[in-house]
């Protein structure tokens, strides 16, 4: 089960024109990063982008919550020392969209700060919220990000250990993981651990076929060994085709 990341996917297109455009690629649900601009958005803001999710008969599987100035290089505010406040605030109100529009995975990005005991009762807070709706929060390793901590698995692993919370769980997004040069290939030990995967070829980041990874192998060495989630398509689009599909 694939979904479309409007945050990568379809960005000719205004924001709120990307769920049709998925819908009509053929595509049932959809991803996204935080699509606001703000950590607490206008309610008509939330109100236009839950009904452009609900016009467009598509589900939204995935929601990242505000990770601050991401072009300036920002990458979410869990580590971020003074702005406890406004991540958990952020917090609740994206565990509020994902209530009514039935998302129930919510990625949290760790940011460009050391973990601390302040992170991880921040990663604590939003995984007690998020299981009041039923949902799962993910952590993703980056690359392309040199002050981000968490770059692997294992330091992933490590994290969701020291939180210690059972809805927390790994995105094991494969295009940043070998790029950071970690081993795909033991990510079928741990799908139990894992809440999410998302998918792009490498190098360059652009769509499967475009790169080097054997991302369909990998893909099914994790549904072989019980991943049943969905699979989110981010990447950078080349061709503009979703015929890579026919070979998943």
């Amino acid at each position: 089960m694939f979904d479309a990341n409007l945050s990568m996917l379809f960005t000719e297109l205004p924001l709120l024109e990307r769920p049709q455009a998925a819908r009509a690629a053929g595509f049932d649900a959809v991803e996204i990063w935080w699509p606001f601009a703000d950590a607490v958005p206008e309610t008509r803001e939330i109100e236009a982008f839950e009904a452009a999710i609900g016009d467009a008969g598509v589900r939204l599987v995935g929601l990242n919550f505000f990770a601050g100035d991401m072009p300036s290089g920002d990458r979410g505010l869990a580590s971020w020392p003074g702005r406890e406040t406004e991540f958990r605030t952020n917090v609740e109100v994206t565990a509020a969209i994902a209530a009514r529009l039935g998302c129930r995975t919510l990625n949290a990005l760790h940011g460009n700060f050391e973990t601390t005991a302040q992170t991880v009762a921040n990663y604590r807070f939003a995984a007690d919220v998020a299981a009041e709706i039923g949902a799962q929060i993910v952590i993703e390793p980056l690359s392309g990000a040199p002050k981000y901590p968490i770059k692997t698995a294992h330091q992933a692993f490590e994290l969701i250990d020291e939180i210690d919370r059972g809805n927390v769980k790994l995105l094991a997004d494969l295009y940043h993981l070998a790029t950071n040069g970690d081993d795909l290939d033991t990510l079928a030990d741990h799908v139990d651990r894992i809440g999410h995967v998302q998918i792009a070829d490498a190098p360059g980041r652009g769509e499967p076929g475009t790169g080097e990874l054997d991302l369909f192998g990998h893909l099914a060495k994790l549904r072989a060994n019980g991943y049943s989630g969905f699979v989110g398509a981010e990447y950078k689009p080349v061709t503009h085709s979703f015929a890579w599909r026919d070979n998943a």
